[in-house]
């Protein structure tokens, strides 16, 4: 989702270990089994849509489940898909119709039940699901949560007041109701996001057995996983959506390193990689290696660099802008990725809908002297400054050059520590655990500019990995939530953003576009601007 520096300011040149491990999974060959092979890592936590908020799990959430709307593959605009109708007249109240016809994996029909009961399960505070953010908006949300216990009180919080948002019921069987507390304009966009997949009855019934073998109303059907080798699925015969798989199915191959997949790309071991790593965007060796398989389109993903607001140490904003001027963004796009991603300005993307230039403003130029005489205005950093990645990314090359080039331009002692794995990473990352800077990544989870905004910055949302509050961000999100059209909402959102540039919860580097590669044994396939490969619109070759 973001890349990084290196060069001049690193005394020794990095070299890109190409790990000779094996992976899950056969080879590729034709395309006569009607399998084609993805990478993959292990996801976070188990795949339940509303507890999947990073990229790795969401890649099979999204094969496994289809919500109220879809996104396009080729320009991400969203359309209906399970609904019917998404109808509002003051944009707090909803109605939602659903088309009929749609089942789950198991047989069972979908119905409106399935929807609001998954919501008001994900919503539900002591369930602590990731996703459940993503239904405050909703009437009865704050009836639904609890405080965290106290280190010296009871040993587990106060039951909620509620289980269920009251501001959603059930009509009949294709049609329910959303009443939010305050307007939003965006909701009908944000419905394709995975935190709002309708559950079958029997996750309910036994949710853990869900964990094990997940059942879904997607293209793809759960077939089996090897932890830590591979996951597959197989298209699913009663699918009710029009865009119909023309596989068979899917084999998702865990990998250990970036490098060791693309060289399974390349030799046709792998179908489709949907990140190239650093080593082979260096004199743009991944298109004479693959050729007219090397694809390259727009992207909605940013790189930054997160600061654990909570640490004593990083609270004062100038040191945050300090660490920020200090990082030359330019160098680094060159020298690591030969021009392959765009320094960054501000919080977004240029693709998506909504972005502003220059949004981060002086915090996001290359000033040396200005960084120093900042930090000197909040005192200086004490010890040394750490930076932490997963190991298990890529990301290694960039964060030592940026690690490095704090070091020479700012004047503090900076180093890389990496984490083993992402899963790992991840979950320091939610325990609030990190005493450093920390890698972080963001990809759109719908086209528009408030997907870079409300869950990652809110006071308390999902993917706030900092702790960042701040009242007056959070009011502004609220006014552009209101606004009576989507496209006043996006230019609220913008302003919205403008906040971010001065109080900078995290460092922003760079965007990147969507950088992926296929097999031979593809003949066509349409990857989305959040580097998703839609499963349904694959063909292979004979």
């Amino acid at each position: 989702m973001r890349k990084g520096r290196l060069a001049a300011m690193v005394a020794a040149p990095l070299v890109v270990a190409m790990l000779a491990t094996g992976c899950g999974g056969g080879g590729s060959g034709s395309g006569e089994d009607g399998i084609v092979s993805l990478h993959w890592s292990e996801p976070e936590n188990p795949l339940v849509p509303a507890n999947t908020t990073e990229e790795m799990g969401g890649f099979i959430v999204d094969a496994l489940f289809t919500g109220l709307v879809k996104y396009r593959a080729t320009d991400m605009e969203p359309e209906n898909a399970v609904a019917q109708s998404i109808e509002t007249t003051d944009n707090t109240n909803y109605t939602i119709k659903l088309k009929p016809g749609w089942t789950f994996h198991d047989g069972t029909p979908v119905k409106a039940k399935n929807f609001v009961d998954a919501w008001n399960y994900a919503a539900y505070g002591p369930n602590g699901l990731q996703g459940a953010s993503f239904f405050e908006q909703i009437d009865g949300y704050e009836a639904m949560q609890s405080e965290d216990p106290d280190e010296d009180g009871p040993a587990q919080a106060p039951k909620p007041a509620a289980d269920k948002l009251s501001g959603l019921n059930v009509v009949d069987d294709t049609t329910f109701t959303v009443k939010l507390k305050a307007p939003l304009t965006i909701f009908p966009v944000m419905l394709g996001y995975s935190a709002f997949m309708p559950m079958p009855d029997s996750f309910f019934q036994n949710p853990e057995a869900f964990e094990e073998h997940p059942i879904g109303n997607g293209p793809f059907k759960f077939q089996d996983r090897t932890p830590n080798v591979e996951l597959n699925v197989a298209a699913y015969d009663k699918y009710a959506g029009a865009d119909k798989p023309q596989i068979k199915g899917a084999n998702f191959k865990v990998y250990n390193e970036l490098d060791t997949a693309y060289q399974d790309l390349v030799s046709g071991n792998l179908d489709f990689l949907e990140a190239i790593p650093v080593s082979a965007l260096v004199g743009d060796k991944w298109k004479q290696d693959l050729g007219e398989r090397a694809k390259q389109k727009p992207g909605l993903l940013t790189q930054n660099v997160g600061f654990p607001i909570y640490d004593e140490r990083f609270k004062n904003p100038l040191v945050r802008k300090a660490i920020s001027m200090s990082i030359d963004r330019k160098t680094i796009t060159q020298q690591v990725f030969s021009g392959g991603r765009d320094p960054a300005d501000g919080f977004a993307t240029a693709a998506v809908e909504g972005y502003r230039p220059g949004q981060c403003g002086e915090a996001c130029e290359f000033n040396p002297e200005k960084a120093k005489q900042y930090l000197a205005q909040a005192g200086g950093f004490p010890g040394t400054l750490t930076l932490e990645s997963n190991a298990d990314g890529g990301h290694g090359e960039w964060v030592q050059a940026v690690a490095a080039s704090i070091q020479q331009n700012l004047g503090v002692p900076t180093q890389f520590v990496p984490v083993p794995t992402f899963s790992e990473f991840r979950q320091k990352a939610n325990a609030f655990q990190f005493t450093s800077m920390f890698r972080t990544g963001w990809k759109a989870d719908y086209p528009n500019l408030e997907t870079f905004l409300t869950q990652l910055y809110r006071t308390d949302a999902s993917s706030n990995d900092y702790k960042y509050s701040n009242p007056a961000f959070d009011k502004a999100l609220d006014k552009a939530n209101a606004a009576p059209t989507i496209e006043d909402a996006t230019n609220a959102y913008a302003e919205a953003e403008k906040i971010l540039g001065e109080d900078l919860p995290v460092v922003p580097l760079w965007t990147q576009p969507v950088q992926y590669g296929f097999s031979e044994k593809v003949a066509q396939g349409e990857v989305l601007a959040n580097r998703r490969l839609d499963l349904t619109t694959v063909k292979l070759n004979p």
